[in-house]
């Protein structure tokens, strides 16, 4: 997809390895940082991960100065006020965020604080209205699947309002993203796979989307195949290191495509539907995904169909006839999220989360006409659209139908995704 004018925009360096922790002193230092807060959870403390940094920085001459565990899975406004405060008290000159989304949105709301001073967070809500540099900030994702170690984006909740208020700015995104194998080894087959069909959503809406660029689609493009090639792989094999390292390289990838080319109605439904029912992000994401992308399929077709190489490989790609091949991508997208299913019960429709009721279809449709995402989707859908997609989406899963085979074509053409390792 060639446009006359785009922007492409990514300053966060990227650490990644098997030993990419033993590099955060090295960051420090070279931005003369020798007193770190380090903010987490209570999960990430219980697992031994805090341990594991809190070892490397007191083997360097800039220990933590201060651990904040107390961020919850949905980051209020009052949690940013107590790890600023916490963040004064003890004179520290960086933040190192360690977790999956929310603690990461805690990092960089609590940056806006102790770098603009005062506790009024709400002021620069919105976007662009900070107007300069904040302190040093690292993230170091213990999931693989928000890309928020690179986007400039942050959502916090006022639970008092009953709202969640969104953060946007250049100047919110990390100094560096340390991407560690060692840090997602102990993640949950469910959440694994969650968060990499976020991930995979992440790639796949920044490529079919109205703003996608050349740029962006190198990063998504190949966020999909490092999931396709990885993701069942590691549920098989949960110590496979590399596995995990290639997993959140694909996540920091796909975060860079869609901080560049913004996502689409997956995301305009999957941020209602978790308002309305509370379900996790990922899990939105997975369940919605084919259903949006067959509504797509219309005028983006040809778009869907170019993401079967990265997806499927080449010899599925070129056996695969050009009419056939937006098809087959979505019935890709269903026998993998059918083999998440079996692998480790991640839902396939609204109906097997058992959260989701048909009645409350239609306040997650009206929350969804007003997402800023829905913008970008390469359809415009109205709400009676909107609802059509989410009844489809309820419904009891629907067989995958096979494409005629081309001729020529033979069961080596099956998608690495989809085989089970020898």
């Amino acid at each position: 997809m060639t446009k006359p004018y785009f922007e492409f925009f990514c300053p966060v360096k990227t650490i990644a390895g098997h030993q990419a922790l033993e590099h955060i002193p090295f960051e420090l230092a070279a931005l003369s940082c020798s007193r770190p807060m380090l903010i987490t959870d209570t999960g990430v403390r219980g697992a031994g991960l805090l341990a594991l940094v809190e070892a490397v920085l007191a083997a360097s001459h800039a220990p933590a100065a201060v651990v904040f565990d107390d961020v919850p899975p949905d980051s209020s406004l009052a949690t940013v006020r107590a790890a600023a405060a916490s963040y004064r008290t003890h004179q520290c000159d960086a933040i190192i965020a360690l977790g999956g989304g929310s603690v990461i949105d805690t990092c960089k709301a609590v940056n806006i604080l102790v770098s603009e001073g005062g506790d009024d967070l709400l002021q620069y809500a919105g976007a662009h209205t900070l107007k300069r540099p904040l302190k040093p900030l690292f993230v170091v994702p213990t999931t693989s699947g928000t890309g928020s170690e690179v986007t400039m984006v942050a959502v916090i909740s006022d639970t008092h309002a009953g709202v969640k208020i969104p953060f946007t700015s250049y100047f919110l995104l990390p100094n560096a993203a340390v991407l560690d194998p060692r840090m997602t080894l102990t993640l949950p087959p469910a959440i694994t796979a969650a968060t990499a069909m976020d991930a995979l959503t992440h790639a796949m809406e920044a490529y079919t989307g109205l703003t996608a660029n050349p740029m962006s689609d190198a990063y998504a493009t190949a966020a999909i195949q490092k999931i396709s090639r990885h993701l069942v792989a590691v549920l098989d094999q949960p110590q496979d290191a590399q596995g995990r390292l290639e997993l959140a390289q694909a996540s920091t990838m796909a975060g860079v495509a869609f901080s560049n080319s913004m996502v689409g109605m997956v995301h305009a439904l999957g941020h209602s539907l978790g308002a309305v029912c509370h379900l996790p992000h990922g899990v939105c994401m997975s369940v919605l995904l084919p259903y949006v992308l067959e509504y797509n399929s219309v005028v983006a077709g040809e778009r869907i169909g170019e993401l079967l190489l990265p997806l499927g490989g080449a010899e599925v790609y070129a056996a695969t006839p050009q009419p056939l091949r937006a098809a087959r991508t979505i019935q890709l997208v269903r026998l993998l999220r059918d083999n998440l299913h079996q692998r480790c019960q991640l839902p396939r429709t609204l109906q097997e989360t058992g959260k989701v009721s048909l009645e409350q279809l239609e306040a997650i449709a009206d929350l969804a006409i007003n997402d800023g995402s829905i913008i970008y989707n390469p359809v415009e859908s109205d709400r009676a659209e909107l609802l059509s997609v989410l009844h489809n989406a309820w419904g009891a899963p629907l067989a995958p139908v096979e494409p005629p085979a081309p001729a020529g074509a033979s069961e080596s053409n099956q998608p690495l995704a989809l085989a089970k390792p020898a």
